[in-house]
């Protein structure tokens, strides 16, 4: 039968301010299978680890619960504790009464109740637990990072550096993410483009960084160190050994739709290349708009290919890699804009969400960095910006802070002043978070450097009169 010492901890008054430890540790002693039970002022100090080994050699203990705070904190202090006293890490068993317990409640009586029982089931899992040893098995030494945008591309470089091979798997036909479709970064205002394609060329250029672009993660399966992931890699339907990037193929197809990368602010080809600077610089198809495919003919692209890299019958492959760790940073998402009806989303053309600020304001963008209202190309003079769409929202299931609106306004409202200086900025907002360094000063300086004016309150409706809009709040 096991036999099982029970050490309870008063953490300064932090338990024994609520609980009653003395009396708790009376009560354990008759506890099935425990031979001592006690308490001790803090039980993770010198003298409190002395009483753990002293009572294991005392009654030979071969199990041991420690009623104190959270294992996050101290587990690995007291498996080390019985360790050294021969005992197997894994028969130590923490029972979390400061955490779970004094700190949530404060009646004691019932605090005192709760800990008893917490502790209980503690001793209960400690005599059926069983050793453990710890095995050596051999790992993969690749690892796989999921999203190629500065987060994911930072991770990969990271690990590459260190010397071990990465799969960088990206959902699009370019690494770079999100960030290529910034103007400037906050709250430095330094051009975007000018941090994220020189990573993108370092990435590009790592021999240990193998990239999979127009890719995605179809399956994982193994454990920590030992992983076999399946890749689909879709068909570009464009040879990437044998094009020469000369932009023949793009200029001669005869269809246009949204382009994806400006959010439907301008037009691109159904054969394209998402952005200048894209890594790889190479076109892909769109087949869902692509007349030899949606159509069975015209393969204009393909006639006016020098290189012959056009490839209509190219195929999607399954690729299989086993590696030992994986990276997700798959990034972020817009909400759309239907689920805010009050605010005319998808309405009035001349609501626009943040990133479709970003392409206008941006030199490379489908105005030129010209800010133009999409109803009818005209500057506007008086703008609103509205904070918290798609978070801080209990009836839509987010009540929680996106933690990145309050600033990308703030730099948007002082981009809108530096484009149209007799512009009128306002800014709608709950409240602002403003959570790292010079965040702070950057709002305010939108605030007193650039006049942007901030009411506190939200948006109730947006109309249109006259055709101009009309912002309620």
């Amino acid at each position: 039968m096991a036999r099982v010492g029970v050490f309870v901890c008063h953490c300064g008054t932090n338990i024994a301010g609520t609980v009653d430890v003395k009396y708790v540790a009376e009560e354990l002693a008759g506890e099935k299978g425990v031979v001592i039970s006690r308490d001790y002022k803090y039980m993770c100090s010198d003298p409190g680890q002395k009483i753990i080994k002293e009572y294991i050699r005392l009654y030979n203990l071969d199990r041991v619960v420690v009623a104190s705070c959270s294992p996050l904190l101290h587990e690995r202090t007291f498996q080390n504790t019985v360790k050294e006293e021969g005992m197997n890490p894994y028969l130590m068993e923490m029972a979390n009464i400061r955490e779970q317990c004094s700190w949530v409640h404060k009646d004691r009586a019932e605090a005192t109740a709760k800990a008893i029982e917490v502790i209980r089931m503690s001793v209960a899992r400690a005599r059926m637990n069983e050793p453990l040893h710890p095995k050596r098995l051999p790992i993969e030494r690749k690892a796989l990072v999921i999203g190629g945008g500065i987060s994911g591309m930072q991770a990969a470089l990271d690990i590459a550096l260190v010397g071990h091979p990465v799969l960088l798997v990206e959902r699009s036909p370019s690494i770079g993410g999100r960030m290529a479709q910034f103007d400037k970064t906050f709250p430095t205002l330094d051009c975007a483009a000018c941090i994220l394609t020189p990573k993108m060329v370092d990435v590009r250029s790592n021999p240990k960084i193998k990239i999979f672009t127009h890719s995605e993660v179809e399956s994982v399966e193994g454990y920590v160190g030992n992983f076999t992931v399946k890749i689909r890699r879709r068909a570009r339907s464009v040879d990437m050994s044998k094009c020469t990037g000369c932009g023949e193929c793009i200029s001669k197809c005869p269809s246009r739709v949204e382009s994806e990368f400006d959010l439907g602010l301008a037009k691109r080809k159904a054969i394209y290349i998402p952005f200048p600077q894209a890594v790889p610089n190479v076109p892909v198809i769109d087949r869902a708009h692509c007349r030899y495919f949606t159509q069975g003919k015209c393969k204009v692209c393909q006639k006016v290919c020098p290189a012959e890299a056009v490839d209509y019958d190219q195929q999607d492959e399954i690729l299989t890699e086993k590696v030992g760790a994986i990276v997700a940073a798959t990034g972020f998402d817009l909400s759309d804009p239907d689920d805010y009806s009050e605010y005319g989303g998808g309405r009035y053309p001349d609501v626009i969400n943040g990133l479709q600020f970003e392409r206008m304001i941006n030199s490379s963008g489908p105005t030129e960095g010209h800010l133009k209202r999409p109803s009818d190309g005209k500057e506007p003079k008086t703008i609103v910006f509205i904070q918290c769409v798609g978070s801080r929202d209990e009836n839509l299931g987010r009540p929680y802070c996106s933690k990145m609106c309050c600033m990308y306004t703030a730099k948007h409202a002082i981009l809108t002043k530096e484009h149209i200086p007799d512009a009128r900025v306002y800014v709608f907002y709950i409240d602002i978070r403003a959570a790292g360094k010079n965040y702070e000063e950057f709002v305010r300086r939108a605030i007193e450097q650039y006049g942007a004016v901030y009411l506190r309150g939200r948006v109730s409706r947006i109309f249109d009169r006259n055709g101009k809009l009309i912002v309620r709040g």
